[in-house]
C-alpha cells in the first residue's frame, strides 16, 4: 500500500476521536458510528473538523455543545499530533494540528516520481471504458473531441487509482452511413474519370471523399469500372473505411488519444453474434411479434415503451446490433463498463440498459455517461463554421488554431454533463487568465528556479538530509497539504467518474505555487531554508507534472 500522508492522519484523529467518546462515557465502543472529518472552507476555524457531537446526540441523550465538551476533554490535546481543539456553532469541533506531519510529503513525492498518487482504490477491478465511436464517414467533430478528451482523462485517473482498463472504440462500418460513403467516393471516381454521374441521395459531398477519388483514379486508373457492381462497392466500401479510419487514428493520436480495442460492428455480422443475441432475447421469452415486426419488451425493464428489433421488411434496427455488442461486453468479464456518449444519446440509455437486464445481464454494471455539446467563441462571437473550409468545425481545425494542450485542458475542466463554452481568445493568450497557461506557467517557473539553483552552484541533497522545519510559513504549509490531497482526489475522480476535479486541484496547486513565489526567496543565504525550499518546489513541481499527464496536457520547462 502506497503512503498518504493525509490520509494516515485522518486515521489517526479518528481514532483519537472514538477514543475520546468511549472514554468519555457517551457510548459504547459498540455503539461507535463513522465520524466524518472535513477540511474547514476558512482556515480560520482550523485545520480539521468534524460534527461527531451532532452526530451522537440521540445516543448520547445530550445537546451537542455538552457532547463536545466531553470529547474535547478527553482528547489527547497538546501530546502529539492534535494541538488544539475547540468548539463552533451548534457543536461542531475544529482541530488545529502540529503542522509537522506535512513534512513526510515532499520525500513521498520525490521519492515516488511519476508514480506519486497512485493508490489502489480499485484492487485491480477491470473496467472497460468505450468513447469516441465516431462513424467512420467524416472527420471528428467537437463533440466527439470532448469525448475523447474526457474518455481519455477518466482512462489515466482509473488506471492510476488501481483499477484495471480497457480502452474501447466500436466501429460503426455496418450500416447505411458506410454503404453510403461507398456509393460516394464511387460517384466521386466516376466523375474523376470524366463520367457525368449524380451524387447518391444522402451522400457524403465533403473534400475529402474528392482526395480519395482523385487518389484511386492516380493509383488505379480505370480498372475499378471492370469490376461487377457487388465487387466494386465491396470494394470502395473497404477502401473508404480504410481511409475515414487511417485519418480518425491520425488525428487521435495527434490529440494524444489511443485505444486498445478497435471493435467493428460487423464483426458482430461476421460472427453471428447479432442472431445469437436474438435467439437469447428469445428464449428467455423477452421478445415478441406484431405489425410483422420482431419487438423487445422493454417497458418491464423501466423503459418508456417496447423497442422494434426486426422491421416488417426483416432488416434490423440500430439497437439489435448493440445488444449485441453490450452483450459481448458482459460476456468478456469486465467488472464495470463505462459508454461515454453524445448528448444526444440521452434518451438511448434507458433501452439498452433493460436489454440487458431482459438477458438476465446486471444493468448496474453498466454506466453510460453524457459529454454535453461545445460551442466554440472568438472574439466575443459564436464561431460555427471553419476558416480555411467554410464548413463545420473540425478537431483537426481546432487543433490547428489553438493547440492539443489549450483542447485537452479546456474540454477536461468541467464536469462532462454540462455544457462547455471554448473561448478560443482564451485558449491561445499568455496571460494569468487562461488557466492552461497559469498551471504550465507554474511549472515552468520552478524549472526556471532549479536553473538559477545550478548557475549560482546550489545542488538539491537527498531528502533524509534536509532540514523541514526550516518550512514554517503559512504558503509552505498551504502546498503541503495541498500535495498531500492528491492520492485521495484520485480515488475521488475515479470512483465519480469526475477528471474535471484534477483539473481544479492543480489549478489551485498552481495559485498556491505561484503566491508562495511572489512572497518568499527559494534561493537565500539560509543554506539549510534553500535546500528544504528547492525540495518543497521540486515536489510541487512533480505533482503539477503528474496531473497534467493526466488530463493529456504536456509541462513545459520553458514558456
Amino acid at each position: 500500500m502506497r503512503t498518504n500522508v493525509i490520509e494516515q492522519l485522518y486515521v489517526k484523529v479518528k481514532e483519537a476521536l472514538s477514543e475520546a467518546v468511549v472514554a468519555a462515557g457517551l457510548v459504547s465502543r459498540e455503539e461507535l458510528p463513522l465520524f466524518v472529518l472535513e477540511v474547514p472552507k476558512d482556515k480560520a476555524h482550523g485545520d480539521l473538523a468534524t460534527n461527531a457531537a451532532m452526530q451522537l446526540t440521540k445516543l448520547a441523550k445530550k445537546n451537542p455543545r455538552q457532547i463536545a465538551e466531553a470529547i474535547i476533554a478527553n482528547l489527547p490535546v497538546g501530546q502529539g499530533y492534535i494541538q488544539s481543539a475547540e468548539i463552533a456553532g451548534p457543536g461542531f469541533i475544529n482541530f488545529r494540528l502540529d503542522r509537522s506531519y506535512l513534512y513526510p510529503v515532499v520525500a513521498d513525492v520525490l521519492q515516488q516520481g511519476e508514480e506519486y498518487g497512485r493508490v489502489d482504490a480499485g484492487n485491480g477491478q477491470s473496467v472497460q471504458v468505450e468513447y469516441v465511436s465516431a462513424n467512420p464517414t467524416g472527420s471528428l467533430h467537437l463533440g466527439h473531441a470532448r469525448g475523447a478528451a474526457v474518455g481519455d482523462a477518466l482512462c489515466n485517473v482509473l488506471d492510476y487509482a488501481g483499477y484495471k482498463v480497457t480502452r474501447e472504440y466500436y466501429i460503426n462500418d455496418a450500416g447505411n452511413q458506410v454503404a453510403n460513403l461507398a456509393k460516394s467516393i464511387e460517384a466521386r471516381y466516376k466523375q474523376a474519370l470524366g463520367q457525368d454521374v449524380p451524387m447518391p441521395e444522402d451522400g457524403y459531398h465533403g473534400e475529402d471523399i474528392v482526395g480519395f477519388a482523385k487518389a484511386l483514379v492516380e493509383a488505379e486508373g480505370e480498372r475499378l469500372l471492370s469490376l461487377s457492381d457487388d465487387e466494386r462497392f465491396a470494394f470502395f466500401r473497404e477502401y473508404g473505411l480504410q481511409r475515414e479510419l487511417d485519418k480518425i487514428k491520425r488525428d487521435l493520436g495527434r490529440f494524444r488519444v489511443g485505444f486498445d480495442v478497435w471493435y467493428s460492428e460487423t464483426s458482430l455480422y461476421e460472427t453471428g453474434q447479432v442472431e445469437q443475441a436474438l435467439e437469447a432475447l428469445r428464449e428467455r421469452g423477452q421478445v415478441f411479434e406484431e405489425g410483422g415486426a420482431t419487438w423487445l419488451s422493454t417497458m418491464p425493464y423501466g423503459d418508456d415503451k417496447n423497442r422494434v428489433l426486426v422491421k416488417n421488411d426483416g432488416s434490423y434496427t440500430y439497437l439489435t446490433p448493440d445488444i449485441a455488442y453490450h452483450r459481448d461486453k458482459f460476456g468478456r468479464g469486465y467488472d464495470r463498463m463505462i459508454n461515454i456518449w453524445g448528448a444526444d444519446h440521452h434518451g438511448y440509455i434507458p433501452r439498452v440498459k433493460a436489454a440487458m437486464e431482459a438477458l438476465g445481464n446486471d444493468p448496474g454494471k453498466l454506466t453510460v455517461l453524457i459529454a454535453q455539446m461545445v460551442s466554440l467563441f472568438q472574439n466575443g462571437e459564436k464561431v460555427k463554421m471553419s476558416k480555411r473550409t467554410g464548413k463545420a468545425v473540425t478537431m483537426e481545425d481546432l487543433m490547428d488554431e489553438v493547440g492539443v494542450d489549450a483542447i485537452r485542458y479546456f474540454f477536461t475542466m468541467r464536469s462532462m454533463d454540462s455544457h462547455l463554452d471554448f473561448d478560443m481568445d482564451l485558449a491561445i493568450s499568455t496571460s494569468n487568465e487562461n488557466p492552461v497557461f497559469y498551471v504550465q506557467y507554474a511549472h515552468a517557473r520552478i524549472c526556471s528556479v532549479f536553473r538559477q539553483a545550478e548557475e549560482q552552484g546550489v545542488v538539491l541533497g537527498s531528502t533524509d538530509s534536509i532540514d523541514f522545519t526550516t518550512l514554517s510559513t503559512e504558503h509552505e504549509f498551504d502546498l503541503l497539504r495541498k500535495m498531500g490531497e492528491l492520492p485521495q482526489e484520485i480515488a475521488e475522480a475515479a470512483e465519480q467518474y469526475a477528471p474535471h476535479r484534477l483539473v481544479r486541484y492543480v489549478y489551485e496547486l498552481a495559485s498556491q505555487f505561484h503566491s508562495y513565489y511572489r512572497a518568499e526567496r527559494v534561493i537565500t543565504e539560509d543554506a539549510a531554508q534553500t535546500g528544504a525550499r528547492l525540495a518543497l518546489l521540486g515536489a510541487v513541481r512533480v505533482v503539477i507534472a503528474n496531473v497534467l499527464r493526466l488530463v493529456g496536457v504536456s509541462a513545459p520547462e520553458r514558456m
